[in-house]
């Protein structure tokens, strides 16, 4: 270490968050600055001359200075760096800026913004990531929460699609820009994530690596629906069932939502899924405003004193599922983890009468004190803070914690929390649990499940994971049908 060298540093701003990587010849490095969770950053960049021996002492380019959008490297193509960027773009764009040595020193403070060309411009369809290989540009648009492939030329130029199996969502993309090869991931509620390879010069496209799941898709179906909200607001819905399934009002529902954060999502294959459907269950997801859906206006229609925007979103969903006779309040469970557990305690709260059963996950119930704690300042930029007297008073108007009413019969709810999440504290599942209880007005239960040894909800042993998923399972389907889930010892004895 005493032989390591400083080339980038802002000792002012000690929250910055910093990444570096270097483009795949290894002549630029790139430096991301991020500050809170909203996406946008600064950017620097390095040209380190010969790679195998790097001039460190050569200027950064000061490429963004400011944080006003998102700006994601892709690489350099002829001495030009192309970014994917929301700048005057919501639903974003591709732009190239052409890289000189404006600027030195290693502090990393104010400076002058590259000027840059668009590339590839923005359109109706949200362009969610891009990677450059093959000498092109491979694009991933969100269209109506599913993906798109699209192929460009590096003048901008369309050059097709590559078709995808099915309505799903495209989770990995690697390539490089010298080979024609490329290989990407796809899924979908009913499709486990399966590797694919594309040829860029001759369009083949194979399954590279399936893997061996014990499940016969053809006995169930995805639809997606589009319904309004409480404002007239056009929202989208993936519904999973069996086959043939009546609308009599009657089917145990699983609806799950988030809406937060600029987070998309898409469909996804999901083994608790499959464990409520194969049982004659129905499971819903909505594309809650606050998401990534439809780009940063969709996102921000969500955030701070728009965040109730979010939450009758949810409710119209359920309201939907009801009136087009897929269930009734009394068979429908929600389930929610981190913003989303925010959501179910909301939901929870604002609206008892319409559900069965909630499921929150490591949510975050105390809204006037969230930003106390350990990371719980950066997401100031979605929900705002207390200190603020304004945001105190539309927090104070659906902080879970603070809006529950002595007597009133709430839902059954299981909280989930760990004891070493660092993320969202335990607490905030504590405090909630103890005042649901307190103020619940009839017999449905109210429990608190604490993992030991565990945080926020990654890397935990898979024993952890499948003993969790088996509770919140056989909890969600006692409270709704008042029997036992087969195959689950947790149901055995259920009682409503």
């Amino acid at each position: 270490q005493d032989q390591d060298q400083l080339i980038l540093d802002a000792p002012e701003h000690p929250d910055w968050l910093f990444e570096a990587t270097t483009t795949e010849d290894g002549r630029y490095l790139i430096v991301q600055v991020q500050h809170g969770s909203d996406n946008y950053n600064l950017l620097y960049v390095k040209d380190l001359g010969d790679p195998l021996r790097p001039d460190l002492d050569r200027p950064f380019q000061r490429v963004i200075d400011r944080f006003t959008a998102e700006y994601r490297p892709l690489g350099v193509v002829n001495q030009r760096l192309l970014l994917l960027t929301n700048q005057d773009a919501p639903r974003s764009k591709i732009v190239s800026v052409a890289l000189g040595e404006t600027a030195s020193g290693t502090d990393a403070g104010a400076g002058a913004t590259g000027v840059m060309t668009d590339l590839v411009p923005e359109t109706g369809d949200r362009l969610e990531r891009a990677l450059l290989a093959g000498n092109r540009l491979v694009l991933v648009y969100l269209v109506d929460a599913q993906h798109q492939l699209r192929i460009v030329g590096l003048d901008g130029k369309p050059e097709g699609e590559i078709p995808l199996p099915s309505l799903g969502a495209v989770r990995e993309l690697a390539g490089s820009p010298g080979r024609t090869e490329l290989f990407y991931s796809f899924t979908s509620f009913l499709y486990p994530a399966t590797v694919y390879r594309y040829d860029l010069a001759t369009g083949a496209n194979e399954v590279f690596h399936r893997p061996g799941i014990d499940f016969d898709p053809a006995g169930f179906e995805t639809r997606q629906i589009f319904y309004r909200s409480k404002d007239g607001t056009r929202v989208p819905m993936f519904i999973v069932h069996p086959k043939g399934i009546k609308l009599d009002g009657k089917n145990p529902v699983y609806l799950t939502g988030y809406g937060g954060f600029n987070v998309s999502r898409t469909p996804e294959f999901s083994l608790s899924l499959l464990a409520w459907v194969e049982r004659g269950g129905v499971f819903a997801q909505p594309n809650l405003r606050g998401g990534g859906e439809y780009g940063k206006e969709w996102h921000l229609a969500g955030t701070r004193e728009r965040k109730q925007n979010v939450f009758d979103d949810f409710y119209a969903a359920a309201e939907t599922l009801i009136t087009e006779g897929y269930t009734q309040p009394a068979r429908l469970a929600i389930v929610g983890g981190s913003n989303g557990g925010l959501l179910v305690g909301a939901a929870v709260v604002q609206r008892p009468e319409l559900f069965g059963a909630a499921v929150a996950k490591v949510g975050v119930m105390d809204m006037l004190r969230y930003q106390k704690f350990t990371i719980g300042w950066a997401w100031e930029s979605d929900y705002g803070v207390s200190d603020d007297p304004g945001a105190f008073r539309y927090l104070f108007r659906y902080s879970p914690l603070h809006n529950l009413k002595p007597g009133v019969c709430y839902p059954s709810t299981l909280i989930v929390t760990a004891d070493h999440d660092d993320r969202v504290v335990p607490a905030h599942s504590f405090k909630f649990a103890a005042a649901l209880q307190a103020a619940q007005g009839c017999a449905n239960p109210v429990l608190i499940r604490v993992e030991t040894k565990a945080g926020h909800g990654g890397g935990r042993p898979l024993a952890k994971f499948i003993d969790e998923e088996s509770d919140v399972l056989a909890f969600m389907w006692c409270a709704v049908t008042g029997g036992g889930m087969p195959q689950m010892p947790q149901a055995e004895k259920c009682h409503k």
